[in-house]
């Protein structure tokens, strides 16, 4: 957890490749993941990732530790960058392309079952509100937790767990619809 890391002067301008590529590893998974439960799989969310550590490298000078963790600082770039792209263009992704790649190791009734998963939760996703998806993405695809999703959103930490809870609720009775 990024957490752990503290040397002095960590991540200020002067922060190195290896210190930069610590946080990277650490933070990639989260990041990635928080960009498709927003855009689905696919070479959106890759692009979307990469820009985000880019912008963190560039910008690291500008990290101030008494605002916030790195966690907070590096999701506030990923969701700027969501917005900037739903501004540029509303967009919708085709479920044959979110749908997972093929596993050797896995039975084809399975991947099959998966697919079908995978693509009615995203006709799901795309039924809950803007506002909803964000917090499911940030929650569930990056791993945050709320106080941080609060931290991140400028919502109050109650108002998110509020939010989160009814958007699984609702996820919850769709799914179980037949």
């Amino acid at each position: 957890m990024i957490s752990k890391i503290k040397p002095t002067g960590w991540f200020a301008a002067q922060a190195t490749e290896e210190e930069f590529e610590q946080f990277y590893h650490l933070q990639l998974p989260k990041v990635y993941n928080f960009f498709r439960y927003r855009f689905g799989d696919g070479p959106l969310a890759e692009d979307l990732t990469s820009e985000t550590f880019e912008k963190a490298w560039r910008h690291r000078g500008r990290y101030k530790r008494d605002l916030g963790g790195l966690s907070t600082w590096i999701f506030t770039i990923a969701r700027n960058l969501a917005v900037d792209q739903y501004r540029k263009k509303e967009q919708e992704t085709p479920l044959n392309e979110a749908a997972d790649l093929p596993s050797d190791e896995m039975p084809m009734d399975e991947l099959a079952q998966q697919r079908t998963d995978h693509a009615r939760l995203l006709i799901l996703l795309a039924r809950l509100t803007d506002r909803e998806r964000e917090l499911v993405a940030l929650k569930y695809g990056a791993g945050l937790t709320n106080r941080a999703i609060a931290g991140i959103t400028g919502l109050s930490e109650s108002n998110v767990a509020v939010i989160l809870h009814r958007a699984v609720q609702s996820l919850r009775g769709e799914w179980e619809k037949p």
